[in-house]
């Protein structure tokens, strides 16, 4: 969608005008691999940035539209992809240091601008003489002898003019020009609120409710209390590295209800923070605005350009993988509920209890338990292990780059080369939490591989992480999960490494784009791998056979709970944005309503509840099934791997050619298909996750 030229890292190499010498933006980047320089860029030098890259912007697209000349491909599509260099290179730094190094000052512009960037984006895509050409070209391609990535783009081009407006009158125009203002502001303050109210918990605990967490864990706690002013105390916060391990090895029920009740009201607590009528404003505009659009409903028109294509396809997967998980939870809240009767706990199993009581089984069940892990899994090792993957599947290599800017001091920074020697890219990671940074992990391009003057422009991508810190004199040492998360990100950092789009813009379909991050996921815990990065890190000594055997066996472990709580998010993603206008929603009420409806047993809740649900109001709104969608490709595809080798060089080769440099240059199945030689199959999801009756145990 031309909406994506806002926030996405698409800028040439092309010489940008001098306006101010002394902001960053105004001037060619005279730094290694030209990344931004980002010591030297502050909260100021925005919105000048932002406000010159859309005067230059607004002068490009005026010569394409007055161009006496017949619209073409060239003077009209590729004008259009090379009309907004200055605006995309801002707006790429921009979106990425709100999102992992935020501060007052830039959610204050960041608040003042989104309504600026949304009117400015629904200029282009309202401008009737801009679209004329367009059309003309659309209309006329069979005339200009298109490659396949070319007719691509323009079908992709045209048909998201259609999609955010064109075709409208003008006052329907004028009233979605309203809606998109208003939910731009609105969706950067729920996020805003999320973020407050995460910083805004901690749980302090003395030493008699530390017994059972692991050492490291208790450190960083220990660290946490006396930033706070409470030292000889222990905090806790509702970060995934604080709260999980707090969740699943303190003995204390009280108080791991106390802090799980906080993590699930992030944003319903009535306060400033609040995000009830929020959502519910968001919720509405957007039925308002498919509606406008013609559309029956939101997800109609978010999912039209998606592989899933409709509301109702969308549904039969998730419904079928509902109708499967559900009994597996149940059966998983049977046995732990054996543990609490054989414990004399004279309760029943609550949400809040899951972690506690699923760790207890999975002890019980494969004698296997985190705190056993955590030694072997060293940060630095795991991410050297990763690259070895990366080295051993594509040939490519990482190094280390020093004396670079960084987007925050606890970057690293890598020059990827190719297996021949030749430069890819930069990939910078960012490892830990903090206060500045949004939770989750996440991938992002300050600029996307294009071609300039027949000279492809190679990447710069950040991989964001919230992992484990280090404590005392201890080095990072994170949990499988987390391991399975770098590579996850590092999946999306190589499908923009290895892109080979020709142009800016790109067409990647949501339900696709968690194929690569997903896939390389597999990698993480295969034995063959393990042994190559899981090492002591006092003893250097490789996780033994045995060790690696215990993982192997409980690769069912809680599947019934990690898919129910997704494929709930899902489905309350897909029930909001499938309401006709007028959709006016109580948010409590229709959660709470929409899930007991479904058959949500009360022993889990939704993976996101609304009010933190930040997917659904930072890009992936009608689009959360997308990691479930992603799932059957990513399983289906790794079978090809498992078929000859999981570093067999065809496959991978094949890989690289037909999915990673096509990604977002033509149809997202067909690029399935030229890999996988047929359709996808939903089998190796459902033998993957335990859901075949017939399932047997991974080895």
């Amino acid at each position: 969608m031309i909406i994506g030229l806002l926030f996405v890292a698409m800028t040439s190499c092309k010489e940008t005008k001098v306006v101010d010498t002394g902001n960053p933006f105004f001037s060619i980047w005279k730094t290694p691999f030209e990344v931004p320089p980002f010591e030297k860029i502050m909260a100021k030098h925005y919105v000048p940035a932002f406000e010159q890259g859309m005067k230059e912007g607004r002068a490009n697209i005026d010569k394409i539209v007055k161009n006496s000349e017949k619209p073409t491909f060239e003077n009209t599509i590729v004008a259009l992809d090379n009309a907004q260099d200055l605006v995309s290179k801002v707006g790429a730094v921009f979106s990425s240091q709100t999102s992992a190094n935020t501060n007052d000052s830039l959610q204050k512009v960041e608040m003042d601008i989104s309504p600026v960037i949304s009117a400015y984006s629904d200029e282009i895509t309202l401008n009737a003489e801009l679209f004329k050409r367009i059309k003309s070209v659309y209309d006329n391609q069979e005339s200009f002898n298109l490659n396949p990535e070319q007719k691509f783009l323009l079908e992709n081009l045209y048909k998201s003019f259609v999609r955010n407006g064109a075709n409208l009158s003008k006052p329907d125009q004028d009233s979605l020009k309203s809606i998109n203002s208003k939910l731009s502001v609105l969706t950067v303050k729920f996020g805003q609120n999320v973020l407050a109210e995460t910083n805004s918990f901690k749980l302090f605990v003395n030493k008699e409710d530390l017994k059972g967490l692991p050492e490291p864990v208790i450190a960083t706690a220990a660290e946490t209390a006396k930033a706070a002013g409470q030292e000889g105390k222990w905090a806790f916060t509702t970060q995934r590295p604080s709260i999980f391990p707090f969740m699943t090895y303190c003995q204390n029920r009280e108080l791991r209800k106390k802090i799980y009740d906080a993590y699930t009201n992030r944003g319903n607590n009535g306060n400033q923070n609040d995000n009830n009528k929020i959502l519910a404003d968001i919720v509405r505009l957007r039925a308002d605005k498919a509606k406008l659009l013609g559309y029956k409903t939101y997800a109609d028109l978010m999912l039209e350009p998606r592989m899933a294509k409709t509301p109702d396809n969308v549904f039969k997967l998730l419904n079928n993988l509902w109708e499967k998980a559900v009994p597996v939870a149940k059966s998983e809240v049977a046995e732990m509920q054996k543990i609490i009767d054989k414990e004399g706990g004279k309760f029943k199993l609550e949400a809040s209890d899951w972690w506690y009581y699923a760790e207890k089984l999975r002890k019980a069940k494969y004698d296997l338990d985190d705190n056993e892990l955590r030694p072997y899994f060293k940060l630095d090792n795991v991410r050297e292990g990763l690259f070895t993957v990366a080295n051993k599947l594509f040939g490519i290599t990482l190094t280390p780059l020093d004396n670079m800017p960084l987007p925050h001091p606890d970057a690293r920074v890598f020059e990827v080369k190719d297996a021949d020697g030749t430069h890819l890219g930069v990939l910078y990671m960012d490892f830990y939490p903090r206060d500045s940074k949004r939770q989750g992990a996440w991938c992002q391009g300050y600029r996307s591989y294009h071609v300039v003057n027949n000279k492809g422009v190679a990447p710069i991508v950040t991989v964001v992480y919230n992992f484990t810190k280090p404590s005392g004199n201890d080095p990072a040492l994170i949990s499988t999960e987390e391991a399975s998360t770098m590579y996850h990100e590092f999946g999306h950092a190589l499908d923009a490494l290895f892109n080979k789009s020709t142009y800016n813009q790109t067409s990647v379909a949501m339900d696709f784009v968690e194929l690569p991050s997903q896939l390389m996921e597999h990698w993480s815990d295969e034995p063959e791998v393990m042994k190559m990065y899981a090492k002591h890190y006092k003893t250097n000594e490789p996780i033994p056979d045995k060790l690696i055997q215990k993982i192997r066996n409980s690769g069912y472990w809680n599947q019934g709970f990690l898919t129910t709580e997704l494929v709930a998010a899902s489905l309350l993603d897909m029930k909001y944005h499938t309401l006709e206008a007028p959709a006016v929603v109580d948010i409590q009420k229709f959660e709470n309503e929409y899930l007991n409806s479904i058959g949500l047993i009360p022993e889990i809740k939704s993976r996101y509840r609304s009010t933190y649900f930040t997917h659904i109001t930072g890009g992936y709104d009608a689009g959360y099934y997308s990691y479930l969608w992603a799932a059957v490709l990513d399983n289906d595809a790794f079978e090809a791997f498992k078929e000859k080798g999981i570093f067999d060089k065809a496959t991978a080769d094949s890989y690289r050619k037909n999915i990673l440099e096509k990604n977002g240059t033509m149809d997202a199945m067909q690029t399935f298909v030229n890999f996988r030689g047929r359709q996808p199959e939903i089998e190796p999801l459902l033998r993957f996750r335990g859901l075949l009756q017939d399932v047997k145990k991974k080895n």
